[in-house]
């Protein structure tokens, strides 16, 4: 059955890897129409801030399939990433991207590097909410929701599973952020429990980072929530001798975007020399989505062969194993050359089975905790008084009412009243903890900040302390 995509061509070597990835798809056998549509530079150069015409977002919504070569995002404060901002528009919350060595051909020091890094694509610090504070503090907000991340985990095991990987490895920093990172792995240990078949282990994710570029051959599927899982894809795919093969996939509940996972480097674009192996590859787990696995499986194998054979693009030459250095087009039809082939020395790749997406329903609805409000942190941009925690503590105190007690002042997270130590360095902004024994109400909490202004202080935010069936939902400072 012949499917419909929608296509951006991209900016720099953009146009010419993807003429080519297109072309060794269409002789290999692929159905599909193509509908291009405009994107990146030039669209940011008419003013659209998100470099997507209209035009092409109607063609996604019509196709919910995008094959699309890199982008430049122009320098510049109010222009926005087109890949982040496609990721979050279309609800592509999983990023997948298989990384595998293919030695000797491209030199690796880990000849069985094979594994899965999939990213959750849409939360944690790419939330990009971001303050200017005071005038020496920055924030931006990491967020981690239940849901999605109860969804990207049923993905890793759901994909493990599809494709015949029995360990899923999760990593995060939950030693330091014990309440989102902790939430991710608990949710992890949970899922777990439903797929006794896949091995799970978790891993801080600094030692994890170190033992994947130490030991990938230790690694088949990694979920990672997105921070991490940007860093541990490009270390991965950099282990495998170069990033220019790695290709990835972004997929939701309704639409999937394929892409290479390099920039559009613009300083080659228009000499014809760039390796389109990175944009193939993503074709090929492209294909493997719409249905078309067998023929995914007739390109990646001609792609094998013809790096035993030694025909190579400059960017992957090395003297021992390439026999033969190529343009972009004459690579292309190498590959075109070699369909039918399979490797003789890499092993070869075979059909695999589509995306294993959770079914519609299978995200599990908890009840609700019982949720109590129980005090505020207040923030305050305060710079008397030689920074002196313990003349802020005195003067704040007299705001205190209602039951609501300042009973901890942290700056940057670390304790510094009461009893705190003169050695701390401290910024002109504060966090201002105000608590009550007892369940407090908005109103409460909007009286303490009206005392707070009378005393003349500069509260800059709050945030709000709750307990969910008693327990806190908040971190304590370090040192308290």
């Amino acid at each position: 059955m012949t499917r419909t995509i929608t296509v951006a061509r991209g900016d720099g070597i953009g146009p010419e890897i993807m003429d080519a990835a297109l072309s060794i798809l269409h002789e290999a056998g692929a159905q599909f129409d193509v509908e291009f549509v405009e994107m990146g530079l030039s669209v940011y150069e008419q003013g659209n801030t998100s470099g997507i015409t209209p035009e092409a977002w109607e063609s996604m919504r019509r196709t919910r399939v995008l094959y699309k070569a890199p982008f430049t995002t122009t320098q510049g404060k109010g222009v926005k990433s087109i890949n982040v901002t496609l990721r979050k528009s279309l609800g592509l919350f999983a990023n997948i991207r298989p990384v595998m060595a293919y030695t000797p051909y491209i030199q690796s020091h880990h000849p069985d590097m094979n594994l899965v890094i999939i990213r959750e694509n849409e939360e944690d610090l790419y939330a990009g909410i971001e303050h200017r504070q005071t005038y020496e503090v920055y924030q931006t907000l990491k967020l981690l929701s239940l849901p999605g991340s109860e969804r990207i985990i049923r993905y890793a095991f759901e994909y493990a599973r599809a494709h015949d990987r029995g360990k899923v490895t999760c990593m995060t920093k939950d030693n330091i952020m014990k309440l989102t990172d902790g939430m991710f792995h608990d949710m992890i240990n949970h899922i777990a429990g439903d797929y006794p078949d896949i091995e799970t282990e978790h891993l801080i994710i600094d030692i994890g980072t170190a033992r994947l570029a130490s030991y990938p051959e230790q690694f088949e599927v990694v979920v990672v929530p997105n921070l991490y899982g940007d860093v541990l894809s490009d270390v991965s795919a950099l282990l495998t001798g170069s990033v220019g093969l790695a290709g990835s996939a972004n997929i939701g509940d309704s639409f999937a975007m394929f892409e290479a996972v390099h920039g559009s480097a613009p300083d080659i674009a228009g000499k014809g020399i760039a390796n389109p192996s990175g944009l193939l590859l993503a074709g090929v787990l492209m294909l493997q989505y719409i249905g078309q696995a067998q023929v995914a499986t007739r390109v990646q194998n001609a792609w094998l062969k013809t790096l035993e054979d030694g025909v190579h693009t400059i960017d992957i030459y090395n003297e021992e194993h390439s026999t033969q250095t190529v343009n972009t087009q004459e690579f292309a039809a190498a590959i075109c050359d070699r369909l039918g082939q399979q490797p003789e020395r890499l092993h070869a790749a075979r059909a695999g089975s589509a995306f294993g997406l959770p079914e519609p329903g299978q995200i599990v609805k908890e009840s609700r905790a019982q949720k109590a409000l129980v005090g505020v942190d207040v923030f305050l941009d305060w710079d008397e008084a030689d920074r002196n925690p313990d003349v802020l503590g005195e003067q704040l105190s007299a705001a205190n009412g209602e039951g609501l007690n300042l009973i901890m002042i942290t700056n940057r997270g670390q304790k510094v009243w009461p009893e705190g130590l003169p050695e701390t360095f401290c910024t002109d902004h504060w966090r201002c903890r105000f608590q009550s024994e007892e369940p407090v109400s908005h109103a409460h909490i909007v009286r303490l900040l009206g005392r707070i202004e009378q005393h003349g202080f500069d509260f800059i935010k709050m945030e709000g302390l709750f307990t969910f069936d008693g327990e806190p939902g908040f971190s304590l400072g370090q040192g308290q």
